[in-house]
This record gives C-alpha cells, sequence and structure tokens, in this order.
C-alpha cells in the first residue's frame, strides 16, 4: 500500500504560503515537483505515491501549488509574480523540506514549473543535485523562437488571451469549459475549439475534471499573472517588445546534471524548443517521448516514472 499523502500550509519567511502535498516521512532525501499551468500540485500524487515507497528510492516527495495557485497566497499584483518572486518561494521550500545544508535529491517540474525551475537551478545550482524539466522551454532557446520562428510564434499566440484583463472570467465560463478545453489540446482556450492534433484526453476522467474544477474555484488570476509578468510571448501587431529583448548569459547557464523530456506532440511548445539548449546546459540529457502532448505526465506516467528512475543518480 503506497504512503498516505499529506496535506498542509507552509508558511515561509518572506509572507507568501504555499499549500503543499507530500508523501513520506521528513528527513529523507527530497524530491521536489512543480507544477505548470492550469494545473495543481495534485496532478503529481501518483509519482509522490511512486517515489516515496522504499523500493523506489525512499524518498520524500514533496509538489507545492504554486503562488496564486489552489490556497497558497495570491498576491493581486502582477509584478508580484516575477521570476525573482517565484525563484524566492522555491528556494525557501527548498530550505523549509531540506535545511540550508542538504539539496534536493532533484528538482522536477512541467509547463510553468519548468519555467521556475529552470531560474532556480540558475540562481541556486547547490540547492538540488538534478534537474528534470518535463516540456518547459529554457529561456534561451525559447526567447529565439519567439523572435524568429513563424511556427512557434503561432504556437504560443495563445498567450496573448491569457493576459487579456477578462481572462479569468472568460476561462470560467460553462463551469470552466474553455479550461477543458485547453487540457484537450485546444489551440484557442478562450473558444475551446479542438485542434487537429488534439486526442480524446482519456486520462481526463469526469472525477478528474472534478478535481481541477475544484482548484479553478479557488480563482484564476494568479495562475494568469505568470503570463501578464512574462515579457517571452510572441509578437503582435500593436505589441513587439520580445523582437528587442536579450537575456544575459549569466541567466541562462545551467550547471545541474540536467533530464529533459519532451512529448513530441506538443501543440503549444514545439521540440525546435530544444535547438541550441546544450550550449547553456552542458550536462544535458534528453528524452523525445512519441505519441504525447503537453500533458504526457497523463498520459504516460509509466514512461516519465522509468526516465526518471533511471536518471537519478544513487543516493
Amino acid at each position: 500500500m503506497p504512503p498516505q499523502i499529506e496535506t498542509w500550509l507552509q508558511a515561509l519567511p518572506h509572507g507568501i504560503t504555499l499549500s503543499c502535498r507530500a508523501c513520506g516521512p521528513k528527513g529523507r532525501p527530497v524530491l521536489l515537483f512543480l507544477h505548470g499551468f492550469p494545473e495543481a500540485a495534485f496532478v503529481w500524487d501518483e509519482l509522490l505515491e511512486h517515489f516515496a515507497q522504499a523500493e523506489n528510492g525512499g524518498y520524500r516527495c514533496v509538489a507545492p501549488n504554486m503562488r496564486g495557485y489552489e490556497r497558497s497566497s495570491a498576491p493581486a499584483d502582477v509584478k508580484d509574480y516575477r521570476a525573482k518572486w517565484l525563484v524566492q518561494d522555491i528556494a525557501a521550500l527548498i530550505d523549509a523540506e531540506c535545511g540550508p545544508e542538504q539539496a534536493l535529491a532533484a528538482l522536477v517540474a512541467h509547463d510553468w514549473g519548468g519555467a521556475v525551475a529552470w531560474a532556480v537551478a540558475n540562481a541556486h545550482p547547490t540547492r538540488m543535485r538534478q534537474l528534470v524539466i518535463v516540456n518547459a522551454p529554457h529561456p534561451a532557446p525559447f526567447l529565439k523562437a519567439l523572435q524568429s520562428d513563424p511556427a512557434q510564434q503561432a504556437a504560443s499566440a495563445y498567450m496573448t488571451q491569457l493576459v487579456h484583463p477578462q481572462a479569468a472570467s472568460q476561462l470560467s465560463a460553462d463551469g470552466f469549459a474553455p479550461l477543458m478545453g485547453f487540457l484537450r489540446g485546444s489551440e484557442d482556450p478562450l473558444a475551446g475549439t479542438p485542434s487537429l492534433a488534439a486526442t480524446a484526453a482519456p486520462w481526463l476522467t469526469p472525477e478528474m475534471e472534478a478535481r481541477y474544477r475544484q482548484v479553478w474555484r479557488h480563482g484564476l488570476d494568479g495562475s494568469l499573472n505568470y503570463y501578464r509578468a512574462s515579457p517571452l510571448r510572441p509578437p503582435t501587431a500593436t505589441q513587439d517588445a520580445v523582437s528587442t529583448l536579450a537575456l544575459p548569459d549569466d541567466l541562462l547557464r545551467i550547471e545541474v546534471p540536467t533530464l529533459v523530456l519532451w512529448a513530441q506532440d506538443d501543440i503549444a511548445l514545439r521540440p525546435c524548443l530544444l535547438l541550441g539548449l546544450e550550449r547553456h546546459v552542458p550536462h544535458l540529457k534528453t528524452v523525445p517521448i512519441e505519441k504525447a502532448t503537453h500533458w504526457v505526465v497523463h498520459e504516460q506516467p509509466e514512461r516519465v516514472i522509468a526516465e526518471i528512475t533511471q536518471f537519478l543518480k544513487p543516493l
């Protein structure tokens, strides 16, 4: 029988509280899992339960609801969702779980959680032994693609909708139908129109839909503020700041051994986002996953678990 998942509110020294889920007692090596949009910490439950078992490593597995999600603090100011504050949250949570001297066994992250994880690994490389990224672009190839790749610009066009002031109310319409369409592969999340690449999403059961709705009822503006605070958005007829944006090399370097899992049928984040990644991540292993979409953690959990297991260093 897998260990039970515990939940609690973790108050951090800088005034932010994160609602957390965990398996395994304190004192073990820690795996920390970061979710993306429009998800929540519960999406990692199967991995928390797996890696907490003694025969699978016996880790303490922790998944916070990121700032702005579920019962975690959700500041109203968009500026409070800039990268430095998101990094501060995760660095403080690492200290709370590991103490100031012990490093994470690994930081595992998907989508926006991955964007934050790249930044944490850059700013605090000694706080983790390894990094695992699932379909979350490193900022260097993402910026390049947003500046010069028409296909990725088109794939990222939904971001301009999510920064609209009324996006939260639009996404909440009809019992969050547009967000459910997003999970099913809609190219236009506010219209809920399925793309040709969309699957039937058998993982999105009525029980899973209910769990998502429970999270979304806490509010959506916090999660949308990640998009509003980020300069990495595709150019439009009225906004083209990304075309002249430059990122300093010292904010792009990742020295931590890194595994990148990339579902090949992701309609929002194309495989081109792996091009040139080794320049910034010298200790890199990439694994393409065929016949999987952005929601690969749900679609192929056994494959994701197997790849992470193979990558983790022996304790």
